[in-house]
C-alpha cells in the first residue's frame, strides 16, 4: 500500500518538475528571442532600401548623406567633402528613420 503510493506520487511529479522549466523556455522566446528577431528583420531590410541621398546616422552618432552604395558599405558625405566609408550594419534604424523624417517633413 504505502508502495503504490510513493509510485503514484513521483509518476506524475516527472512532468511537474519540467513544466516550469518548458514555461520558462515559451516566456524567453516570445518576450526576447522573437522580438530580436523582428528587429534585425526590420533592420535588415531598411538597409536594403536606403540608396544615394538618403540620410543615415551611425551606431557612432555620426550623420551623413550615403553618396554611393556598394554590396557591403556605404559612402557616407558627412560635410564639407569629408566621406566615409562604412559598413551596413553600422547604420543605427531608429535614428535614420527620424533623420529621413525630418528631411522630408
Amino acid at each position: 500500500m504505502i508502495s503504490t503510493i510513493l509510485l503514484q506520487a513521483t509518476g506524475g511529479s516527472g512532468i511537474m518538475q519540467f513544466l516550469p522549466i518548458l514555461l520558462m523556455v515559451v516566456v524567453f522566446y516570445f518576450f526576447m528571442i522573437r522580438p530580436q528577431m523582428k528587429k534585425q528583420k526590420d533592420h535588415k531590410k531598411y538597409i536594403e532600401e536606403l540608396n544615394v541621398n538618403s540620410k543615415v546616422v551611425t551606431t557612432a552618432g555620426i550623420h551623413g548623406r550615403i553618396v554611393e552604395v556598394t554590396d557591403t558599405t556605404f559612402l557616407v558625405d558627412v560635410g564639407n567633402g569629408v566621406k566615409i566609408r562604412f559598413d551596413k550594419t553600422a547604420i543605427a534604424l531608429d535614428a535614420s528613420k527620424a533623420a529621413n523624417a525630418k528631411a522630408s517633413a
